[in-house]
């Protein structure tokens, strides 16, 4: 069973449609990545997901039922706004969403002070949330959402706003939950986290899905790239549709060169070597998240 599906969902406010017609499913133990620029939708949906909003059309299935307050015990939520209650201690914060997911309050107090100290305050759990720093206090965030060890964990522009170590400390968490069995679902316009953590990921933009799949089905939308040094110019070669120079060192010549689609890098190569045609580096660029969003995403968000 899927831990969360999507079928055709669209949600409108007044004449703008925020979020048309999405759908995409999320298996227990994986990460998925919701990305797309500000304004895309992700919010958005992940409200729906949450029953803070409801869909004008399609549905919405969270760990097989309909979304709402049944759901609570088994999903954790770190919200892209932050808010703690400042006069509650560490410990009391953790025990309060615990008890509000479910769990007895003695449950939660032992769940919370394992997280403390795995997170380094286990000397603050007694500590006002108002006089932690910021960083401190957004580890005890964090905890508020993974202390009933949810099924489907949700984090909304996680990293937003966490300095490299908290960053560093909350993809160790993504981690730990999704081979725990969670699926963890987290929006981000940040590629880098999302090139380290996400087994498939999903694009957004104007509230439509323009991908969805794993990274390297991602990277295969874009043509492949070599980084050639050569003595000649390599733009007559088939399966070339693009050859730029970028430099010079003695009698070889840079070249930053693209295929077309479904042409083998091998093939080119082997062309080459018939040919003798002259290689003295022959280097196949594999690229980022980040290419692969402006390709698919850039120009759509100008539409």
């Amino acid at each position: 069973m899927d831990a969360l599906r999507l079928d055709g969902v669209v949600k409108r406010f007044g004449n703008f449609t925020a979020v048309d017609d999405l759908s995409f499913a999320v298996a227990p133990g994986e990460v998925f990545g919701f990305l797309g620029g500000n304004g895309a939708g992700k919010t958005t949906s992940l409200r729906m997901v949450l029953d803070i909003l409801r869909p004008d059309a399609g549905s919405i299935a969270v760990l097989g039922s309909d979304p709402g307050r049944a759901n609570s015990a088994r999903l954790g939520f770190l919200p892209e706004e932050r808010g703690l209650y400042r006069s509650m201690t560490a410990i009391d914060t953790i025990v309060y969403f615990g008890r509000l997911k479910g769990m007895s309050a003695a449950a939660a107090r032992a769940e919370g002070k394992v997280l403390l100290e795995r997170f380094g305050l286990g000397a603050s759990i007694k500590s006002p949330v108002d006089k932690l720093s910021k960083g401190m206090a957004q580890k005890v965030q964090l905890a508020t959402a993974v202390v009933n060890k949810p099924r489907l964990l949700i984090l909304d522009e996680p990293f937003s706003g966490l300095d490299p170590v908290n960053q560093g400390l909350l993809e160790e968490e993504i981690v730990r939950a999704a081979k725990d069995g969670a699926a963890v679902v987290f929006s981000t316009h940040v590629m880098q986290h999302a090139e380290r953590l996400c087994d498939r990921l999903l694009l957004l933009a104007n509230g439509k899905k323009l991908f969805e799949g794993t990274q390297d089905e991602a990277r295969a939308t874009l043509p492949v790239q070599l980084l050639l040094s050569t003595k000649s110019s390599p733009a007559a070669l088939a399966g070339v549709t693009d050859a730029r120079q970028t430099g010079m060192s003695g009698d070889w010549q840079e070249w930053d060169v693209r295929l077309a689609p479904g042409t083998d890098p091998g093939d080119l190569l082997e062309l080459c070597t018939a040919q003798g045609f002259a290689l003295r580096r022959f280097e196949q660029r594999r690229p980022s998240l980040h290419d692969v969003f402006l390709h698919i995403v850039g120009g759509a968000e100008g539409r």
